[in-house]
Order: structure tokens, then C-alpha cells, then sequence
């Protein structure tokens, strides 16, 4: 997969792909389906994917608090996984926000990017103001011999599958229904950073990732796996939030407790799949009973992930 950040300045060899267009946060079920309905329409092309970093959604409503299921490189990584040949990764400013959809279609699509086959969700919209739909992206299209597929949305028991309902089954503490959704586990990955040594003093010293723009899961202790740098899984259980026994409560923080490990892992970069939550955040009423209760959580974690 080769990933290309500059849409006015793409090699020849990138060129002529078949697109598929989405912001493609969490690379989830539905994804894939749009994937591989347009690999099987044109299997003749290389599979290519236009997206948008940040994400519109982050230019427009600034206030929100982070929601990503994925940063941009791990998005990226997922969509080679899937045989996406190539990234198409649109900065998203406040210039390109008011790039209208004649000039979308024209100037990125057809000559930017010179795809030959365009496939979208019958929802896409784009273009200023989002005054395009899928009937002017395709009257756009014709007079360049550029086909368009319309993809439905893959639906379940729950209906269709969608980024935002992934993300409500997170916050609302179900991250293995939210993994049926997305096909695999929901991870947070991210560097190592120093923290203030709590969590070794109370016996479990612990991996602390900032969350930056990753989605607040609902916070409390989970059973997780972490995947190492040099692709080892390690168990352990992992506390999301704001620590109300000992922190001030102004930062909500990932941190994980290894099982039966011991190396130095700062500045590496750990992803940290959530299994199932064990508890929700709790305040306790002193280091005692907390160290306690963390010892109860590692205990059913372990359990847990034996299974």
C-alpha cells in the first residue's frame, strides 16, 4: 500500500485506479463491503481509496471532543490489509472545504487523481457546503468515461453498520459488540509516555498512551491485549479515564498493566485492543482498597482472556 498525501502531484503509476470515497474511520465490516463490491466490478484496475485527514467533521465542529475509531496511519495500515493499493489522503482545510463539487470531481477526481471507476455509499456527499450527491457525482462522471458504482450499506440485526454506531457501542461499554462491527478488535494505539509512577507503586506498574484524537470508550477497567512493537500479544488489564481516587480528574488517560512483563517500553508505539469491560470507573476510598480492587481486576482479566 503507498500512501499519498498530495493529491495535485501523483505519480503515473498511481493513477487509473478504481476509487472508493469515505472517510473509512474504523475500516469496519461496511468498508470492506464497499472494498470488495468495487474490486469485483473492476477487477481490471488497482483498488484505491480516497479519504480526508482530519477528518471534516473535526474543521467543522471543533468543540466535539475527539471521536476517531482510527488515526490516519493505523486507517491507512487497515485499508492495505484489505488490498487497497493505494491511499488517497486528502488534507482537509479550510480552503479544500470550500472547493465546490464541480471542482471536486474535476480537478481531484479527473485530473488530480485520473481514477477510472468511482464507488461511494448512496449517503456521499461533497463538495462545499456538501451540495454534492450521488446524481450530480455521476452526471460529473459520465462526460469523462468514469464509471460509478452505488454501494448499500452492509446491514445486520441492528441494522446498517456504520462508524457512528460503533462508536455509541464504545462509549456505551460494548467494545466486543463494537469488534462484530468492525470485524476485528477496536484498538487504541499510541507512544509509551512517562507518567507519575501510581500505578508501581501500587504494585502494577502500567503503560500510559494518550488518547489524542481516539474516542473516549466508556471509562473504566477492561481485560486487553496489547500488541508490542515486534508484534508479540500480551494480556493485561487496562483502566480508562480520569483515576478519582488519586488524579484531579482533568485528563482521561489509557493505562495498561502487562501481565508477567517487564521490559522498558517508553517511546514505543503499543496498540491496545479492549476486550470487555470489567468495571466502570469507580472511586475508592483510599490506596488500599483501590489496590485491592486492581488486584480483583487483574485476576478476572486473567481469567478472561484464558478463556
Amino acid at each position: 500500500m503507498i500512501l499519498h498525501t498530495d493529491w495535485r502531484h501523483i505519480p503515473a503509476s498511481a493513477r487509473n485506479t478504481v476509487a472508493a470515497l469515505g472517510n473509512f474511520d474504523g475500516v469496519h465490516r461496511g468498508h470492506v463491503h464497499l472494498l470488495e463490491t468495487l474490486r469485483m466490478a473492476r477487477p481490471d484496475h488497482p483498488l484505491s481509496v480516497v479519504t480526508f485527514d482530519p477528518h471534516p467533521r473535526t474543521l467543522f465542529r471543533p468543540q466535539d471532543p475527539p471521536f476517531r475509531l482510527m488515526l490516519p496511519d493505523v486507517r491507512a495500515a487497515a485499508l492495505g490489509s484489505q488490498g487497497v493499493e493505494h491511499v488517497f489522503q486528502i488534507p482537509f482545510d479550510a480552503e479544500f472545504s470550500r472547493l465546490s463539487a464541480d471542482r471536486f470531481v474535476n480537478d481531484v477526481l479527473v485530473k488530480g487523481l485520473g481514477v477510472a471507476h468511482v464507488a461511494c455509499g448512496a449517503d456521499f456527499a461533497f463538495g462545499h457546503r456538501r451540495h454534492g450527491n450521488i446524481d450530480r457525482l455521476e452526471a460529473l462522471l459520465v462526460p469523462h468515461g468514469i464509471g460509478l458504482t452505488i454501494v448499500p450499506q452492509l446491514v445486520d440485526d441492528g441494522g446498517p453498520i456504520s462508524s457512528s454506531r460503533i462508536r455509541r457501542l464504545l462509549q456505551e461499554g460494548y467494545p466486543e459488540r463494537a469488534a462484530e462491527e468492525l470485524g476485528r478488535l477496536w484498538s487504541i494505539t499510541g507512544p509509551v509516555m512517562h507518567g507519575d509512577q501510581r500505578g508501581r507503586l501500587l504494585g502494577f506498574p502500567t503503560a500510559n498512551i494518550p488518547l489524542t484524537q481516539h474516542l473516549e470508550p466508556a471509562r473504566g477497567v477492561y481485560a486487553a491485549r496489547v500488541t508490542l512493537p515486534d508484534g508479540r500479544v500480551i494480556p493485561g488489564v487496562a483502566n480508562i479515564g480520569r483515576r478519582p481516587t488519586i488524579n484531579d480528574g482533568r485528563e482521561s488517560r489509557l493505562e495498561v498493566h502487562l501481565f508477567d512483563f517487564n521490559q522498558d517500553l517508553y517511546g514505543q508505539t503499543l496498540s491496545v485492543a479492549l476486550i470487555a469491560l470489567l468495571r466502570e470507573e469507580t472511586k475508592f476510598s483510599g490506596l488500599d482498597e483501590l489496590k485491592a480492587q486492581i488486584a480483583a481486576d487483574a485476576a478476572q482479566a486473567r481469567s478472561i482472556l484464558a478463556d
